[in-house]
């Protein structure tokens, strides 16, 4: 995974409740196993029409937003399947993070282990950035995983993360590479505890 300490980007602004892992990813984009193209398929039913041409109206469509790496959707994001494919897909699209005010807590902990972001803040914090979105397309967002703060230039919230996930986001580790990171504390471990 790639390190994560701190991002500043534009968002796209997708202002709908109860978005499914089967919404982000549909089922017949599952049969690979190779995170590789996901990307590509990311809210394919929404983001495409059914003669396959782009939906203009989309937000992910929109010139306006264009190369942003944080998406800020409404509340209740991921629900559905526990698909780990979900966040392959939306990490293969190009997001970082992904700002809502309630999570699936199977699709947090998959979006984690994928080097993405799950950002939660109160529904009245939401509001108001997608209003300012709305308002402002390139309106800048700051995120800072060290200090747990996301920040526009009108508001500023704090939010919660697993410290075992943040250090790793932070170091760009998955589990093994945490587990190698600690050898020679578990080698030094093992040496106290020998018996001869």
């Amino acid at each position: 995974m790639e390190k994560f300490t701190k991002l500043i980007s534009t968002a796209v602004p997708l202002p709908i409740e109860n978005i499914d892992t089967d919404q982000i990813i549909p089922a017949r984009f599952l049969k690979a196993t190779d995170k590789k193209g996901f990307g590509d398929n990311v809210f394919r039913d929404w983001r495409f029409k059914k003669d396959g041409t782009l939906d203009a109206d989309f937000p992910i469509n929109k010139p306006q937003y264009a190369g942003a790496k944080i998406l800020v959707a409404g509340d209740n994001f991921g629900c559905g399947s526990s698909r780990e494919h979900a966040a392959w897909a939306i990490v293969g699209y190009g997001f970082k993070v992904v700002i809502s005010s309630f999570f699936a807590d199977i699709f947090k902990g998959n979006a984690l282990n994928n080097g993405l972001l799950p950002i939660q803040v109160t529904p009245e914090y939401l509001k108001e950035l997608l209003a300012g979105i709305e308002a402002n397309p390139e309106l800048p967002i700051t995120i800072d995983l060290e200090n747990q703060v996301v920040e526009t230039a009108f508001a500023k919230a704090e939010f919660e993360i697993d410290p075992y996930k943040k250090v790793c986001m932070i170091n760009g580790y998955d589990d093994i590479d945490f587990l190698l990171s600690k050898k020679a504390e578990i080698e030094a471990f093992e040496k106290e505890r020998m018996v001869f």
